[in-house]
C-alpha cells in the first residue's frame, strides 16, 4: 500500500468505467469509490465493474450504502434486507428476546453479501434514535431510546465483524431530532449538550465496542460550535477524538449535500481536512469531484498524507474473519431465513 493514499473518494456515472473515472482512479489523492444504485444490475456486471477498477487500482477503498429497507444500493440477486426499523419493532414485540441476535445475523448477511462482490465497506450502522421528527432517518434507525439503538446497534456491528468488515456509525453525535432533509437544506439542532447525551449513548457504547469508522451529521449544534458536526473542531477533535477517545477513521458525509455547501468548494474540502476527516465524499456532481481532485492536488502533501490518516484509510480494507466455506454456507442459509422472517413479520406486526 502505497503512502500516497488520499483522502478522496469518487462516484461514478454507471455500470461501466468512463475514461475520465479511469483517470481520477490514477490520481493519489483518490483512495477509492462510492458506489450507488446506478452503478449495479446484477453480480456478474459489477463483479467485471470491480474487476475493472482494480485493475487501475488494485488498493482502491470500495464502498457502498447497504443498510437495508429503503437504503439497499444493490439488489438483484442479494437478499432483501429488513431495514432497521424492523429489528425495532421485533424487539419491542419480543421484548428484546432473540432480537439481539437477528441484528447479528443481517449485520452478517449484509457484510457477506456485499464483501462477496469485492466491495470492502458499507457505510452502516445508522445508531441514530428516531425521534420522529426527521423522516430521512425514520425506519433507518434501530429505534427511538438509546437502549434499543445500542442493543440492536451493537448487534449489527458484531455480525459485519464475524464477516470480515469494518463498521462506520453515522451520523455522529446524532441526526434524529432536527428535521431538515440535509440533501436538501441546512438542518439545526438547537438543543444543548445536556440534551444530546441521549443521541450520543449508542455512539460511546459502539465506541467503545471497537467501531473503525465515524460519519458525522451535516447537522449544526449552535449551542456547542457554529460549524456543522462534519467540518468542526469542537465535535471532531475535542469531542469524538478528546472525550470519546475515538482513535478510528472520520468519514465526512456527502460534500455536495445542500447541508453542506454554503461554502465553495475548495474551503469545504479544506476545512473538513483540518477538522479532522480522514476521507471526504463528494457525489452525484462530476464537474465538481474533477475540481475537487484538482485542488487537492495542489495542496500540501502533509495535510493529505499524513501517516496516521492514511494508516486509518487502509484499515478499513476488508480481510479480517472471514469463515472457512462450509461454515460460511450453513450461516448463509441460516441468515437467510432470519431476513424472510423478518420482512414477513414487518408485513404482519402490529407494534
Amino acid at each position: 500500500m502505497s503512502d500516497k493514499f488520499g483522502p478522496f473518494m469518487v462516484d461514478l456515472a454507471g455500470g461501466v468505467l468512463e475514461p475520465h473515472e479511469q483517470s481520477w482512479l490514477q490520481s493519489p489523492v483518490v483512495c477509492g469509490v462510492i458506489f450507488f444504485a446506478r452503478n449495479y444490475q446484477d453480480p456478474l456486471q459489477f463483479r467485471s465493474l470491480v474487476a475493472d477498477i482494480r485493475r487501475i487500482r488494485p488498493d482502491a477503498l470500495l464502498t457502498v450504502d447497504q443498510e437495508g429497507g429503503r437504503v439497499q444500493r444493490f439488489r438483484e440477486g442479494l437478499t432483501r434486507l429488513p431495514a432497521p426499523g424492523v429489528l425495532r419493532k421485533f424487539y419491542a414485540a419480543e421484548k428484546g428476546a432473540g432480537a439481539a441476535d437477528a441484528a447479528r445475523q443481517m449485520g452478517w448477511l449484509m457484510a457477506n453479501e456485499v464483501l462477496s462482490l469485492g466491495v470492502d465497506l458499507s457505510y452502516a450502522p445508522v445508531m441514530d434514535l428516531d425521534l420522529g421528527r426527521n423522516q430521512v432517518i425514520g425506519n433507518r434507525a434501530f429505534g427511538s431510546d438509546a437502549e434499543t439503538v445500542t442493543t440492536l446497534g451493537l448487534g449489527w456491528m458484531s455480525g459485519m465483524r464475524e464477516a470480515g468488515m469494518a463498521r462506520v456509525i453515522k451520523h455522529f453525535p446524532g441526526h434524529g431530532y432536527a428535521n431538515a432533509d440535509t440533501h436538501h437544506e441546512m438542518a439545526i439542532d438547537p438543543r444543548v449538550p445536556a440534551e444530546l447525551e441521549q443521541d450520543m449513548q449508542p455512539f460511546r457504547a459502539a465506541i467503545e465496542a471497537g467501531a473503525e469508522a465515524v460519519m458525522p451529521a451535516h447537522v449544526v449544534y449552535p449551542a456547542v460550535d457554529s460549524e456543522p458536526a462534519s467540518r468542526s473542531r469542537v465535535w471532531l477533535q475535542e469531542i469524538l477524538r478528546g472525550q470519546l477517545g475515538f482513535q478510528g477513521a472520520i468519514i465526512s458525509d456527502d460534500l455536495s449535500m445542500k447541508g453542506a455547501t454554503e461554502l465553495p468548494l475548495a474551503p469545504r474540502l479544506l476545512q473538513s481536512l483540518e477538522a479532522g476527516c480522514d476521507l471526504l465524499l463528494l457525489c452525484n456532481d462530476p464537474d465538481a469531484t474533477q475540481a475537487a481532485i484538482d485542488y487537492l492536488e495542489t495542496l500540501d502533501p502533509a495535510i493529505l498524507y499524513a501517516p496516521a490518516s492514511v494508516r486509518r484509510r487502509v484499515a478499513l480494507r476488508a480481510g479480517f474473519g472471514l469463515n472457512d466455506a462450509e461454515s460460511q454456507a450453513a450461516r448463509l442459509q441460516h441468515a437467510h431465513e432470519h431476513a424472510r422472517e423478518l420482512i414477513r413479520f414487518a408485513e404482519t406486526a402490529t407494534v
